[in-house]
């Protein structure tokens, strides 16, 4: 794919960027996401997730809050907390566990809700993930599927379950996360799935499969739990790689990519990094009518799930 290009960035002398940099531009970014979308609704919920060193300037769970980064946001995604970094339904490494809590605690602390997802389907391992994550304060869902294509069966209903009308973040006791709906026959059914549930957020994706999107009547119709309480659904959106599977991804760039587009996930195949920090990436997921967090806006969703904020660890 296209050589990086470091053009304007700040360097160390030898012609290196500054780590500094790509943990900037991608604070920025966020910043910039945010700011936009309040234009519209001043509620909007964003939710970063992973690469919680940027919290800090330092990266290091006791450094100087990066508090214009912080107060831009609104929640914490945290992937394999207690389950799931090495490999899944394993417990995580002791001191990786331990140093992830110490940046959500940042947040924490600063006003900033955790929502962690552990990958495990031991009943045991899901049960001690959601027990784990309540004693630390954190809003949890135990993923019985990396690939966020299910409803778990186990538990029967989700945890702390409740009829409360949810606003916000705050108020959440649980979370559905669901992105790959290929195992649901229809639209329609995949809906119907969601509706019957009482999860009091959901994340899911803006399209059902590849390139159909949900409706603002779709949005509203899962913002109703089951048992009549309100709730929140928020919209995934990567903006740390692009993947050809988009609508916005065109056909000339197999061959003649863009100079912001990267190399190819070797985990994902499909999915590119890109210099997140170029004004044209930037203009295809936000800006304009036709932008990826515009066409989120105008379906009605609560917010956005915003993933690969790790690029800068990539460029680094």
């Amino acid at each position: 794919m296209a050589l990086l290009s470091l053009a304007g960035c700040a360097s160390d002398g030898d012609g290196v960027p500054e780590e500094s940099f790509y943990r900037d531009e991608m604070r920025s970014f966020v910043i910039g996401i945010a700011q936009y979308a309040r234009q519209s609704d001043s509620n909007f919920i964003v939710i970063p997730q992973n690469g919680h060193d940027l919290f800090t300037l330092s990266g290091d769970p006791d450094g100087d809050v990066a508090s214009s980064y912080i107060s831009a946001i609104s929640g914490a995604g945290q992937e394999d907390l207690f389950y799931g970094y090495d490999d899944d339904n394993q417990a995580t490494p002791a001191d990786e566990r331990t140093y992830l809590m110490g940046l959500l605690d940042v947040g924490e602390s600063n006003g900033v809700e955790a929502l962690v997802t552990d990958y495990c389907w031991t009943h045991t391992y899901m049960d001690n993930s959601y027990e784990q994550n309540e004693l630390q304060g954190y809003i949890s869902f135990a993923a019985d599927d990396r690939d966020l294509r299910t409803i778990p069966d186990y538990p029967a209903t989700p945890f702390n379950v409740n009829s409360n009308d949810i606003s916000s973040l705050a108020n959440a006791k649980n979370f559905l996360y669901l992105l790959d709906p290929s195992n649901f026959t229809s639209k329609a059914n995949f809906l119907a799935a969601l509706q019957a549930t009482n999860y009091d957020v959901i994340i899911m994706d803006y399209f059902f499969g590849d390139g159909d999107p949900l409706t603002s009547g779709d949005v509203a119709s899962l913002k109703t739990k089951q048992n009549g309480g309100d709730r929140l659904v928020i919209s995934y959106m990567s903006i740390g790689e692009a993947e050809d599977y988009r609508y916005y991804w065109q056909g000339s760039w197999d061959s003649d990519p863009p100079s912001w587009l990267a190399g190819e996930n070797p985990d994902w195949p499909g999915n590119y990094k890109v210099e997140y920090w170029d004004a044209d990436w930037q203009s295809i997921i936000y800006g304009s009518a036709g932008a990826y967090l515009d066409k989120i806006l105008a379906a009605g969703f609560d917010g956005v799930y915003l993933d690969i904020i790790e690029a800068f660890e990539y460029f680094e």
